[in-house]
């Protein structure tokens, strides 16, 4: 029996004890620091070195701050910029605590922290976006070429992108350098903040869909202009020809039927200048043909009577009829 009290009695000893050595000392870890309040007042400088420490039991309380590099993800929110276009900007940042001591009496806890983060980086980042216009928050930086379409260029003369002069990095760091001090006064240092994510409202997206509207409508309209230019030119070209062709071939005809009519007008001389008779035949001819074209019903001619044409005239009228012999018998 007394061997069982006494192996109860030690380990109720070492119980004892261990419990208040836990209630004595503490560790801290190599990702955070502590600081000791007792009854709710910090006390002392902040434990910053891992290890195992000691402590008042029952009086002294152990709040332990993390020390790495914690996130803010901050809510999207909907803010107007420079040219009075409404968008959603949705931000992200790194930050940490490298005041423990000051966190703690400022903010208690990261919640806490996460709140006035909340608070100063939200208004920091709307100051921000209202100062800019939107291109510039969207191009990353004033270096960086963006992709052209050629053929709106070549539609409007000009650069669709108007030149940016910081861009949305510049824009991030001076974020930063305003947040930062504020942050300071509470123990946090800002590391790093992003505009994650851009959206356009539905009002903004109608005027980008109506200025990309407007563009095509330009290149088609040069299209058009080009195009009608071209059929014009087709068109001349094809008068042209076709005027080119009839001169050519009017020359053609004209010069066909001038060899043709000097050729016939050599076989007809040799033809009637062979006998006197076939030249007083083809004068005779030529006349006849000619008197179609200058008499008609309602001509009057005055001719001499020695006139070439009044001489087949003179000529024309019917020999009278012999007069008849009496019947017989009376």
């Amino acid at each position: 029996m007394n061997t069982a009290f006494r192996s109860i009695g030690l380990i109720l000893a070492a119980l004892a004890l261990f419990i208040f050595f836990r209630l004595c000392t503490y560790t801290v870890g190599e990702s955070e620091n502590v600081v000791l309040t007792q009854f709710g007042k910090p006390v002392g400088q902040p434990i910053t070195h891992a290890g195992l420490h000691l402590r008042t039991p029952f009086i002294t309380t152990i709040n332990r701050i993390d020390k790495r590099i914690l996130e803010w993800d901050g809510r999207p929110n909907e803010m107007p910029t420079r040219d009075k276009l409404y968008v959603l900007v949705d931000t992200f940042g790194r930050w940490r605590i490298t005041d423990p001591f000051t966190f703690y009496v400022a903010l208690r806890d990261p919640r806490s922290a996460l709140s006035r983060l909340d608070d100063i980086l939200g208004s920091e980042v709307r100051n921000a976006v209202a100062k800019h216009d939107l291109i510039e928050i969207v191009r990353t930086d004033k270096d960086r070429k963006p992709v052209l379409d050629e053929t709106i260029i070549e539609a409007t003369g000009a650069n669709p992108l108007p030149a940016i002069k910081y861009g949305r990095t510049v824009i991030e760091r001076e974020i930063v350098e305003e947040a930062a001090p504020k942050l300071k006064d509470f123990g946090i240092e800002l590391l790093d903040i992003r505009l994650m994510r851009i959206n356009y409202n539905a009002r903004v997206t109608e005027k980008i869909f109506e200025r990309m509207i407007s563009e095509r409508q330009q290149i088609a309209s040069r299209f058009r202009s080009e195009g009608e230019g071209e059929a014009a030119k087709i068109m001349g070209s094809k008068e042209r020809e076709i005027l080119q062709i009839d001169s050519e071939s009017y020359r053609e005809v004209q010069k066909i039927r001038g060899e043709s009519e000097a050729k016939a007008s050599a076989i007809y001389t040799t033809a009637y200048n062979t006998d006197p008779a076939a030249a007083e035949f083809y004068r005779f001819l030529r006349t006849m043909e000619t008197y179609p074209t200058i008499l008609d019903k309602g001509s009057t001619l005055i001719l001499s009577t020695d006139s070439d044409l009044m001489r087949f005239l003179k000529n024309s009228a019917p020999a009278k009829a012999a007069p008849t012999a009496a019947p017989p018998g009376n």
